[in-house]
């Protein structure tokens, strides 16, 4: 309706202003006012063909330099337009309709700065670039977008607007170009205090990487290449005249499982929220670089489960969705995390992940201590928006030998993100 009132307003413009001069010239007459008019002629028939000139007809289209990224990468485009008719265009302007999911900067650990005040992360992105086409048939528009946030991000609309060269009738049409830009989170490197494993016959924790317990025998057997010569038992090798070794036993993969709060809670701190998920992503990487068997529970608006025996190599149904995870739901998490209880098997090392602690959620996590083996806290939080409560809190999971972190924008700034979990 609105472009329809424009072409009609344009088309009235021209002829009111043909009319003008035409009118002009007969009851003046003289030399001076029909040069006058005549000079206008090929201004008038420019502006005409302007008018039935059909700017919708270009091909506008889109390229990407990748269309997957990581969070806090900056990706380069661009536009192109063709169009099969040369008509003479002074200039054109084309604006990429920029989304809201893209009203945001991520810059790393360096956006960690601004924890206390995360409304600093969002920003008025505006992309508008400024060309003279003249007569031709084609024309390309490089731009880069930087600093592009976690999440999938849809850009399906460019702008261009024209004019004559007297700005007397101005055209725009919005071109329906579709493209998506996924920008999975960002991994940071952990220093890790403690590596979860236990042996089969004891429950010592073990900080090494060994796949084998050379500490503890269980049996001897015969030499076999590669055994290493230490290993010999020269005492059975001796008693049957044969190389006997040490047969040591299996280190016993210890099941992780990092449960996740996507909870939404009044006065969430977004920057916070971003921080679990990346926290919740490198301690996954980690400890499947360890052999460790690492599992997710996402616990929001839904439920979702991803088990502890997939594969190191298949990353893309957990990066998917941490990528396109929000906060939402109405219970709390507290309420559905106890709901969640019996999913945790006995003896799996839990770790929770979430920005706020409260008295029930206290209680929750002291039920776990009698399912597993050991069940830990990582509170994500500025550090002037941690509450007296949610500090006594901490405390009282600390006297009840449940170890808890709090990770502030003093921690996450850090290169490697120091991470306790024992």
């Amino acid at each position: 309706m609105k472009d329809a009132l424009r072409i009609v307003g344009n088309i009235l413009f021209v002829c009111a202003l043909f009319t003008i001069l035409f009118s002009y010239a007969m009851f003046q007459g003289g030399f001076v006012s029909w040069f006058l008019f005549f000079s206008f002629l090929p201004i008038f028939l420019y502006l005409i063909g302007f008018l039935i000139y059909p700017i919708k007809r270009w091909k506008v289209s889109r390229r990407f330099s990748h269309h997957i990224i990581e969070a806090g990468d900056s990706i380069n485009a661009t536009i192109e337009v063709k169009r099969s008719f040369p008509f003479p265009l002074y200039y054109c302007i084309i604006e990429e309709v920029i989304p809201q999911s893209l009203m945001k900067v991520d810059n790393r650990n360096d956006k960690y700065q601004y924890m206390h005040h995360p409304d600093k992360i969002y920003v008025e992105r505006s992309i508008k670039r400024v060309t003279f086409p003249i007569f031709k048939r084609g024309f390309q528009l490089p731009y880069s977008i930087t600093n592009v946030p976690r999440g999938e991000h849809r850009l399906k609309k460019i702008r261009i607007r024209t004019s004559d060269i007297f700005g007397f009738v101005k055209k725009e049409h919005v071109f329906a170009v579709s493209d998506e830009i996924i920008a999975y989170p960002s991994s940071h490197a952990l220093k890790m205090s403690e590596r979860f494993s236990k042996y089969e016959q004891g429950s010592v924790s073990s900080t090494g990487h060994h796949l084998t317990n050379t500490n503890v025998a269980v049996g001897v057997r015969e030499y076999a290449p590669g055994d290493r010569f230490s290993w010999i038992d020269w005492k059975q090798t001796a008693r049957k005249n044969s190389v006997m070794t040490k047969e040591f036993e299996q280190e016993k993969s210890t099941d992780i499982l990092l449960i996740h709060d996507s909870c939404q809670i009044e006065g969430l701190n977004p920057l916070a929220f971003e921080a679990t998920i990346e926290i919740c992503l490198s301690l996954m990487e980690t400890f499947q670089n360890q052999d460790s068997k690492v599992g997710l529970l996402s616990i929001g608006k839904k439920t979702v489960y991803f088990p502890s025996d997939q594969s190191k190599a298949n990353k893309l149904p957990v990066n998917h969705y941490l990528t396109r995870l929000t906060p939402g739901g109405e219970r709390t998490f507290s309420m559905n995390l106890k709901e969640e209880i019996k999913r945790i098997d006995k003896g799996d090392f839990v770790i929770i992940i979430t920005t706020h602690l409260d008295d029930f959620l206290k209680q929750t996590i002291r039920r776990f201590t009698l399912r597993t083996k050991q069940a830990s806290v990582i509170c994500i939080q500025s550090e002037a928006l941690i509450s007296d409560e949610e500090q006594q809190l901490i405390q009282q999971l600390r006297y009840s030998n449940i170890p808890v972190q709090l990770l502030t924008e003093k921690e996450l700034m850090k290169a490697p993100i120091e991470v306790s979990i024992g």
